[in-house]
């Protein structure tokens, strides 16, 4: 069984690395396109990156076009900043002694940034509502109630830490 854990947890450390380097490539991408469209090329705001196209939004507007990308870079970075988070969990997360307070404190920092991260998603997503009631077409996926809802259940988990860590000090305490 622990053998079987242990496979797991290197894997899905695999896993959470790729997702990680993944985000960093789509934050970098982002930024890339972003800059070329603003001072080399405004048609290339039709691909910023796998297929997003904010064309009209820059024909509309450019301050909104700016405004709407960097929301959007800064929520991709904002991911890749949790999954950082998540990857030290996992470089640090021992099956012997699970709790303890570096993971907590961890644990605290992605349910905080999660939060923050959420609500500027939900910022993000009523500021293209109202773009987009000017006739102007935002095709951004924000998921910001997707990502509130992720703030909680990890900040219930730290909270599990926190007690487990208590709990396992006074056990070692005893022993």
């Amino acid at each position: 069984m622990t053998t079987t854990n242990s496979t797991v947890l290197k894997i899905m450390n695999i896993l959470f690395w790729i997702v990680f380097i993944g985000l960093c490539i789509k934050t970098g991408a982002l930024l890339t396109s972003f800059i070329v469209s603003l001072f080399v090329n405004p048609e290339s705001s039709n691909d910023l990156y796998l297929g997003l196209n904010l064309f009209d939004l820059y024909s509309f507007s450019k301050s909104h076009y700016i405004f709407t990308a960097i929301l959007f870079m800064l929520l991709t970075g904002l991911k890749a900043y949790i999954t950082y988070y998540v990857v030290k969990i996992f470089m640090k997360f021992d099956l012997s002694k699970p709790f303890h307070g570096n993971l907590n404190n961890i644990f605290i920092k992605i349910s905080y940034i999660a939060l923050g991260t959420g609500l500027l998603a939900i910022i993000a997503e009523n500021y293209a509502k109202w773009i987009m009631k000017k006739g102007v077409t935002v095709p951004i996926d924000w998921t910001g109630s997707e990502i509130l809802l992720f703030a909680g259940v990890i900040y219930l988990f730290a909270l599990i830490f926190k007690k487990g860590s208590e709990l396992q000090s006074e056990n070692d305490l005893t022993v």
